[in-house]
């Protein structure tokens, strides 16, 4: 079981410029809306519903941005993992439309609530940049921005040299250039979040894992080890970290634990070659590698993992040998300076989903590696629901909970998964 009992160590905790202070709720206590989980979908939605008038209480087990949210590489990007085309397709052209614009216009979001409630996160908007790293892909993420660009966004393409300038990588071939992308401190940003909420009225109860919830006369009690709270309504944004506390709910995503290393500050001649412009990157690998610099010029690589959380320093070889092979220019980093992971939560078809299994409660989870921007746009969306009851204001439409077959042996699956893309990613298929 994860501990909650403290923070867990990460560049971003440690470079932290925010902070947050608070205490578990004790006793009996009765609120509009209760939240559970504090990441970003569930202080987000405490936000946008305390400044709509509603009382708002988010419980959560550790403290603000404890899981993935907190954890994360730390980058800002638009767009669902779905073109905008396919949405189209796949939604009407009415629904679909108004999903891309969503999904486009998330990072706006993110970056005017950092403005609007000076959130001190070191957040940078020079771009995102997807790297690609076959000829196959290239074809997919040409047809990707054109589609953007019909639009209106200012996405453009970039191939040979000009991708090598961009990314000081090797690896790549060309890259898709997304403007509207960014990159941030996440855990500072959660806190920063936090503090908005608070200061817009929200309640925010740390240490307060949720230990059951029922609905009894038309309210709904959730209660921890020390309160019971009384609400109208409750909105679940647990993502990765979802546990057993709404039937089959856990078996609808697959949490897979994302490693993370950083290294130390580089020197300035081999800074200037990696990522000049200040863009984050993500790759078109099937299990993608992430990319970025931090502000005192740490390289910060991400990459898929093991399923289960790291246990040792050897859990992280792998992503440390990517980035020498990404970017052999940094040379020996000796011991890297920071070693994290975080859960992200997979969905089937690599969308969020929405559920309202009873009267009164809302869930809404599945960012699949997108999660600064998604879960921010999804909790203000969920939250502004809450209190208008205005199903305009959710973007995607609501499903069934449905698990994932078989999904009590997604160990082996997913291990068998993760070998099969190595080797497609390999052969660069």
């Amino acid at each position: 079981m994860a501990d909650v009992t403290r923070l867990p160590p990460s560049l971003w905790a440690a470079t932290s410029q925010e902070t947050f202070s608070g205490h578990a709720l004790e006793g009996e206590h009765s609120f509009d809306i209760v939240i559970v989980g504090g990441g970003f979908t569930g202080l987000s939605a405490a936000l946008h519903a305390s400044q709509a008038g509603a009382r708002v209480c988010v419980l959560e087990a550790g403290e603000p941005g404890w899981g993935a949210s907190g954890r994360n590489g730390g980058q800002v990007i638009p767009g669902f993992k779905w073109d905008p085309d396919d949405l189209v397709a796949k939604f009407g052209e009415e629904a679909g439309e108004r999903l891309v614009a969503f999904s486009g216009s998330a990072p706006d979001l993110v970056f005017d609530l950092i403005t609007r409630h000076d959130i001190r996160c070191a957040a940078n908007r020079q771009g995102w940049l997807q790297a690609v790293h076959t000829e196959k892909a290239v074809k997919a993420a040409e047809l990707r921005a054109a589609q953007w660009q019909a639009r209106g966004a200012s996405v453009g393409f970039v191939r040979g040299d000009e991708a090598q300038a961009l990314i000081g990588s090797p690896a790549y071939m060309a890259a898709l250039v997304e403007p509207r992308g960014g990159k941030l401190n996440p855990l500072s940003y959660a806190r920063g979040l936090a503090r908005a909420a608070v200061s817009a009225g929200a309640t925010i109860s740390p240490g307060s894992p949720v230990t059951s919830l029922q609905q009894m006369s038309g309210k709904w009690i959730t209660s921890t080890p020390t309160a019971n709270i009384t609400a109208e309504k409750v909105l679940l944004a647990t993502n990765g970290y979802t546990d057993g506390l709404w039937p089959k709910l856990r078996q609808t995503i697959i949490p897979v634990a994302s490693f993370i290393v950083a290294t130390r500050p580089l020197s300035d001649n081999v800074r200037r070659t990696i990522l000049p412009q200040g863009h984050v990157i993500s790759d078109t690998r099937r299990l993608l590698t992430y990319s970025r610099l931090d502000e005192e010029g740490r390289l910060v690589v991400g990459a898929r993992g093991k399923w289960q959380d790291p246990a040792r320093r050897s859990d992280f070889d792998h992503v440390v040998r990517q980035l020498h092979e990404l970017f052999p220019q940094v040379g020996d980093i000796g011991d890297a300076e920071f070693f994290w992971s975080g859960r992200v939560a997979i969905t089937p078809d690599y969308l969020p989903h929405v559920h309202q299994p009873a009267p009164g409660l809302l869930i809404v989870l599945g960012y699949n590696g997108r999660g600064v921007a998604m879960a921010t746009a999804m909790g203000a969306a969920a939250g502004n629901y809450a209190v208008s009851d205005d199903r305009n204001e959710l973007p995607l439409p609501g499903s069934a909970i449905s698990p994932i077959p078989l999904h009590g042996a997604r160990r082996g699956y997913v291990a068998a998964m993760s070998a099969w893309y190595r080797m497609l990613d390999g052969l660069g298929l």
